[in-house]
């Protein structure tokens, strides 16, 4: 059973969320390595380039960079780079219930101006954020050392008027 796909945030995991959020470290990405384009279903790709149109020229104060391979999936800000990536794959950890419980160290859900958001720390410090309850998954990746809360903030308005809400296949 998805359990992100019928459960709210509980009250715990958003404050666990933004606490996590505030507290992410200091690393730098390779901005010179190219980023791997998804390829989803062509509903999620008519989401994700409706998504692409919409999204700010500015993320975190930081101007848009695209990465390599140019795509209408992907997307990029500063150096280094914030990394959107839209029509991935749903994240194993999204159905795993002790991430669901709030009992994953390395995981959190919760959701930042209306998009419901999976939290991973990686290996690399970085932190990797995906979309939870719209019809297409976006992920967002954030180098160490980098608010991340600014950059759900900034990309929020978009992800609600370009992918709607619901299960994605």
């Amino acid at each position: 059973m998805d359990l992100f796909r019928h459960r709210r945030a509980s009250s715990i995991g958003l404050p666990a969320l933004v606490l996590l959020i505030a507290a992410t470290g200091c690393s730098s990405a390779d901005d010179g390595a190219p980023t791997s384009v998804p390829r989803p279903g062509t509903k999620a790709t008519k989401l994700c380039q409706k998504l692409d149109t919409s999204l700010p020229r500015k993320v975190d104060g930081l101007d848009r960079k695209d990465p390599e391979p140019r795509s209408a999936l992907t997307a990029g800000w500063g150096s280094p780079a914030i990394i959107l990536r839209c029509g991935v794959s749903r994240p194993a950890k999204m159905v795993d219930p002790e991430v669901a419980d709030g009992n994953d160290p390395d995981a959190i859900g919760g959701g930042v101006n209306g998009v419901g958001w999976l939290m991973e720390k990686r290996d690399d410090g970085s932190t990797r954020f995906t979309s939870a309850q719209r019809m297409a998954y976006v992920e967002v990746t954030v180098a160490s050392g980098r608010d991340t809360s600014s950059v759900l903030v900034d990309l929020a308005a978009a992800i609600k008027k370009s992918i709607p809400t619901g299960i994605a296949d």
